[in-house]
C-alpha cells in the first residue's frame, strides 16, 4: 500500500453550505496534484445504486434525482454504518490509495464526513487530521436550494458532528474575500 498522506481535513457542514465547493477550492489552493478529494458518500451511493438499479452518477449531483432517494438511501446506509460503522470510510480510502496507483497525495479532502465515527476512523488510521465546519446561513442555504426536510435534516446524517469540537470554522455565505482569507489560513495549518 502506498504512504499515507501527510494531512487529512475533513470536511462537515449542513446540506447546501457548500462543503463540495471549499474542497474544490482548497484543492486548487493547495495545489491539485498534491490533493486527493474523498466523498464518503461516493461509495455508499455507488452500492446503492447498484442494489436498487438507479443511476449512480445522477445520485452524486445537487439533483432533484438525488432528492427523490435521499431518505431511504440515508435510511440505508444507516443500517450498514451500524452493522459496520467505518465501512464507507474504508471504502473511500482504498479508492484514494487505488487511485494514486504508486504515490499517495499529500492531502486528502474529506468532502463530506458527517458522523462521529468518521473523525473517528480518520483520526484513528492517520497522523495529521484538520476538522473543519463548513457554514452557511439558512437564507444562503435556501437560495442554494436547500428547503428543510423532515427525516433528513434532523436525522444524524445532518445533526451528527453539531456538536463535535472542530479545528477550524469557514463561513461560505458568499463572501469570496471572507472565504479566501479563510481558505489561506487553513492551507497554513495544514502545511505546516
Amino acid at each position: 500500500m502506498a504512504a499515507k498522506p501527510f494531512a487529512v481535513c475533513i470536511l462537515s457542514g449542513k446540506r447546501k453550505s457548500g462543503k463540495d465547493y471549499v474542497a474544490e477550492r482548497l484543492k486548487i489552493l493547495l495545489g491539485k496534484s498534491n490533493c486527493e478529494i474523498l466523498r464518503l458518500s461516493g461509495p455508499l451511493k455507488r452500492e446503492y445504486a447498484r442494489i436498487h438499479k438507479l443511476d449512480y452518477q445522477k445520485l452524486l449531483d445537487s439533483s432533484d434525482y438525488k432528492e427523490k432517494y435521499r431518505k431511504d438511501m440515508i435510511k440505508w446506509g444507516e443500517e450498514k454504518r451500524n452493522a459496520e460503522p467505518y465501512y464507507f470510510c474504508e471504502l473511500a480510502a482504498k479508492m484514494a490509495y487505488r487511485d494514486a496507483q504508486s504515490e499517495t497525495k499529500l492531502y486528502w479532502l474529506v468532502s463530506d464526513a458527517r458522523r462521529i465515527t468518521d473523525l473517528q476512523f480518520f483520526q484513528q488510521h492517520y497522523p495529521r487530521v484538520v476538522h473543519v465546519r463548513v457554514t452557511a446561513s439558512d437564507d444562503v442555504r435556501m437560495r442554494r436550494g436547500w428547503m428543510f426536510t423532515n427525516g433528513v435534516d434532523d436525522a444524524e446524517s445532518e445533526c451528527g458532528l453539531d456538536d463535535v469540537i472542530f479545528d477550524v470554522a469557514i463561513i461560505n455565505n458568499g463572501d469570496n474575500e471572507q472565504l479566501e482569507n479563510s481558505l489561506a489560513s487553513l492551507k497554513d495549518k495544514l502545511t505546516a
